[in-house]
This record gives C-alpha cells, structure tokens and sequence, in this order.
C-alpha cells in the first residue's frame, strides 16, 4: 500500500513526463521513468530505441540502471517507478528482478502492458517478488502525449507518400 499523496503522485510523474517530452523532442516514442527513494529521485529515463537501435531501450531500463548506479546496490526494494505507460513484461521483469517496491503508471498498454492490462506480473505470487501497483496518475496527460505523437507520425508519412505520387 502506498503512502504517498495524489499530489506526490501527481508531482513524480510530472518528472516522468518531462523524460517522455526528451524522448519525443529526439522522434522517440514518448515514454519517460524515473525511480524514487526517500522522496529523492535515483534514476531517470526515457525510450531511445530507434537512436540505439537497442529493442532494450526502454525508459524504465534506464530508469532502472541509474537508480542501481546511484545507491551502488541491485536491489531497489524501498523504491517507486513511476512511468508514463504501463510497462512492457521485460520492463515488468526488470521490475521484479530489481525488487522495485511499488510501481505507478499513467497511460494503460493495451497491447502489451503487463501491470494489469493483458496480465499482471508485478502481482504474480509465483515469483519471488510482489510491487503494488497502481494506474492513472496523471492518465490523461500520459495517454494524450503518445496519441498526438502517432498522430503527427501518421500525418507524415501521408504528407511523403502524397509527395512520391506527385
């Protein structure tokens, strides 16, 4: 169970979106994470797949791998992960492997978002590791970023394929 306010809630996941705007200012997928402990952010990150050309490059694995970095110990099992979309099950693997303590996302993944969409692995008592979950910080606002980022990636590419035909 948690123990922070909506507005501590509200005010780390403001962070993470502002890693989701360096991402999108980059022409990456707008997703940004930070790691907290003790009210103090460790560890932040934002997708950088398609600059790496690294299927690993999520936000929450960077996010992740600082936040270790910083307190110079694999296990993060005080921390909270606050990330804009529901992680992806290497994301959520990630998670329990580094015994992230509680986890809070925005936007929901319908298509591959393993915090309770499609499945639950931060919950699944088969593995050695349990978080408490919790969605729709600040949903809108996450949801609304990635919309208009495929939106403008759609008109694009309408726009060059209007520009070969003429």
């Amino acid at each position: 169970m948690s123990n922070l306010t909506i507005e501590e809630k509200e005010a780390f996941m403001l962070e993470a979106v502002n890693e989701a705007k360096k991402a999108e200012a980059i022409k990456e997928v707008p997703i940004g994470a930070i790691v907290v402990l003790d009210g103090k952010i460790i560890g932040r990150g934002h997708n950088l797949r398609e600059q790496s050309q690294d299927a690993t490059a999520h936000a929450e694995m960077f996010a992740i791998k600082q936040a270790c970095a910083t307190i110079e110990n694999w296990r993060l099992e005080r921390a909270q992960l606050f990330v804009t979309l529901e992680p992806c099950p290497m994301c959520s693997g990630a998670m329990i492997l580094s015994r992230v303590n509680e986890v809070y996302y925005g936007a929901k993944d319908p298509k591959g978002g393993t915090a309770g969409t499609l499945m639950n692995l931060l919950k699944d008592e088969r593995f050695n590791h349990v978080a408490y979950v919790e969605s729709g910080i600040l949903e809108q606002e996450c949801g609304t970023l990635l919309s208009n980022f495929f939106r403008k990636l759609r008109d694009e590419k309408k726009v060059l394929k209007k520009q070969k035909k003429d």
